[in-house]
């Protein structure tokens, strides 16, 4: 079901978004029944636990079938989440009120680090026990990212909770140099040297680094020889000509049931740049690695959307998808070359965000021969004004967020939409969907 209309101020949605978002948030007072333990009076959400969705695969709700369960604490996707209510305070929160969701989160993470297994384990159960999911080494570091922004805001006893949880982060992270090696990506579909993880790890570090002794929070003596090495290896993942992207997973092997894909151009150089460091907004190969992204889902092409076509003709979009040879759509591993998904849509929407905003600043636009497409895309000539270029980004920003309100139910977000028919599919009410689209409003 479309909401619309189609051209509807993105910014104007964020206070009801942020709502929808909240109710993925576990509290002492608002607790969410495990559906993994029926009648059982110990099965509700901990304080501090964010959901990543409230779908499982007989979950009546759904917006359509799904073969996974997301009734999970994702470590990735809960301090992306929470990032995105401390950057709404105190617009939509009041400051003392996302200090004490902060609280809960640094509490539940403190549990779920004691629950024995990796700490970098992607995912814990609703009332913070281990899985023995897999190990994504870019969520205790997104983890760190959250908390350290917040630490000034909690109480003297929180504080020292928060302490050893970054400690116990930076640990997972420097201990016999496990920040060199691969991991599982975003995704947890692909193995390897991933350019996201490596972004946000050394986004961590430079943040304890920069803020640590100020907090009172010790840094190792590791840590800077670690970011240094990170920063290295960050222009390693460029392809060079002819591709001329940035790759997203080096020596990348595929999950077990996960078909083989060509997986380059990917949405994953982008989101590092939104949640990372080391490859800023302006920078020409990213800008180039974004053209193709954009492209190969909207240009005639096997692998293109029809529902961008569609949606051109309004003159919104388009709807961006994760990676090239992508056919996961919640209920199927091998849908035709994938759906786009909210936050992929979102997450490039906040780069046309940011490189306006840097260029209001004083960055001049980009004049690269590797960024002239990426400005084409949108009508910004290199030789134009910043005004006109700033305009013309912040335009198209908002053209994909107009898309994802669009095809929205109602505003409700799930993860993905349907490539032909623009309809709602795999999980209902994603909390990252929610969070990715807070963020590139925030970057607006």
């Amino acid at each position: 079901m479309s909401t619309g209309p189609a051209s509807v101020n993105p910014s104007t949605i964020a206070p009801y978004m942020f709502s929808l978002m909240l109710r993925n948030i576990a509290t002492y007072g608002f607790q969410i029944a495990d559906h993994n333990k029926p009648g059982n009076p110990g099965g509700y959400t901990a304080p501090g636990c964010v959901l990543a969705s409230p779908s499982w695969p007989s979950y009546p709700g759904n917006v359509a079938p799904i073969i996974e369960d997301y009734v999970f604490n994702w470590t990735r996707d809960a301090a992306i989440t929470m990032s995105a209510v401390l950057n709404q305070a105190p617009a939509e929160i009041p400051a003392a009120g996302a200090s004490d969701l902060l609280a809960s989160y640094v509490n539940f993470a403190s549990t779920c680090q004691a629950s024995g297994g990796d700490i970098g384990q992607a995912h814990y159960t609703p009332e913070g026990a281990s899985t023995g999911s897999t190990d994504e080494s870019d969520g205790p570091a997104l983890r760190i990212l959250t908390i350290l922004p917040g630490f000034a805001g909690l109480d003297g006893p929180t504080q020292t909770v928060a302490g050893n949880v970054v400690a116990a982060d930076l640990a997972y992270l420097l201990d016999n140099n496990r920040y060199q090696n691969p991991t599982w990506n975003l995704w947890e579909d692909t193995f390897g040297q991933s350019i996201f993880a490596r972004s946000v790890q050394l986004a961590a570090l430079n943040q304890v680094i920069n803020l640590g002794p100020g907090l009172g929070i010790p840094v190792p003596p590791t840590a800077q020889a670690a970011a240094t090495w990170l920063e290295q290896q960050l222009p390693l993942h460029w392809s060079g000509a002819p591709d001329n992207y940035y790759v997203g997973v080096l020596d990348a092997s595929r999950g077990e049931g996960d078909p083989l894909a060509p997986y380059d151009p990917s949405i994953d150089p982008i989101l590092a740049c939104i949640y990372g460091a080391g490859i800023p907004p302006y920078d020409p190969q990213l800008l180039s690695t974004a053209a193709q992204v954009r492209a190969q889902w909207t240009e005639p092409a096997p692998t293109a959307y029809p529902i961008n076509t569609a949606d051109a003709s309004i003159g919104i979009g388009p709807c961006i998808g994760r990676y090239n040879g992508d056919e996961y759509s919640g209920s199927s591993l091998t849908s035709n070359t994938g759906h786009p998904w909210v936050v992929c849509t979102c997450g490039f929407a906040q780069l046309y965000y940011e490189l306006a905003a840097a260029i209001n600043n004083g960055t001049p636009v980009p004049t690269d021969p590797l960024a002239t497409t990426f400005l084409s895309q949108i009508n910004v000539s290199s030789t134009g004004t910043a005004g006109d270029a700033a305009s013309a980004l912040r335009a198209a920003g908002d053209k994909m967020l107009q898309a994802v309100l669009y095809h929205s139910n109602r505003y409700e977000l799930s993860e993905q939409f349907d490539q032909s028919s623009g309809d709602e599919i795999s999980v209902s009410n994603l909390t990252w969907s929610y969070a990715a689209f807070l963020s590139a409003v925030a970057a607006r």
